[in-house]
């Protein structure tokens, strides 16, 4: 956590383009040394692989997408690269999908895993000024 109070959590999946496949001892090792490798490691919680989508989804992803409206038209191409039924329209679409929660466990944003680093900051900024301004004033 940091002096504002943002947790940042990280749940590896394996079902956008199989692109997550080792064994839970083995996605730490994989980041450091494989991608992004160069000896990354990562400054935020990282829990056990699980599915996102589907049904075996994760519980927090069921509450995270029925209280967030979907992110992105449609999936894109889905032949190879998607590995979970039924889809739904508010399924995560692709790895790295982000979800910002308030300090009172409901969603508050979601964005796509195209959106730019400096949008997502500047979305958080502006949700965190929100809340210390309505904290001072109320």
């Amino acid at each position: 956590m940091n002096p504002l109070g943002l947790t940042i959590l990280g749940f590896p999946c394996n079902q956008f383009g199989k692109q997550e496949p080792g064994q839970r001892h083995e996605i730490l090792p994989g980041l450091k040394y494989v991608r992004p490798g160069n000896g990354f490691v990562p400054n935020f919680l990282l829990f056990e692989k699980g599915d996102v989508n589907g049904k075996n989804e994760q519980e927090v992803y069921t509450f995270l997408k029925s209280s967030c409206p979907a992110v992105g038209e449609d999936f894109g191409p889905m032949y190879g690269r998607l590995f979970w039924e039924p889809l739904k329209i508010s399924d995560i679409k692709w790895n790295f999908e982000k979800f910002l929660v308030g300090m009172d466990g409901k969603p508050v944003m979601r964005w796509q895993p195209t959106t730019k680093v400096s949008v997502v900051r500047a979305d958080i900024r502006r949700y965190l000024l929100e809340q210390y301004t309505r904290d001072v004033f109320n």
